[in-house]
């Protein structure tokens, strides 16, 4: 599916980006390389492929979740730019 400079133009303005003459006919090209090759994909036949969320095998690496003692108040605070009630003050989001 080949690209024509018009569509490229709506893109770079969706994206807002501002292409020269020589990146528009780039990415025209790129572009529609790209489409060729999703429209291949499309011709694979793959009823006999299971529906898969990632084609890595499920395992976590992740360390074990122990509970630790937290920090005492005054020294998290230490840094806070306002604080009231041994909590941060922020300003209000809604008024």
């Amino acid at each position: 599916m080949t690209l024509t400079r018009q569509e490229v133009e709506h893109i770079a303005a969706l994206a807002r980006l501002d292409l020269s003459e020589d990146e528009m006919e780039r990415y025209r090209e790129q572009l529609s390389a790209i489409l060729d090759y999703v429209d291949q994909l499309q011709d694979l036949d793959t009823r006999k492929i299971k529906p898969t969320s990632s084609v890595l095998p499920r395992r976590s690496r992740l360390r074990e979740d122990c509970p630790e003692r937290g920090l005492p108040a005054d020294e998290v605070l230490d840094n806070a730019p306002d604080r009231e009630q041994n909590q941060f003050r922020v300003p209000p989001v809604l008024e």
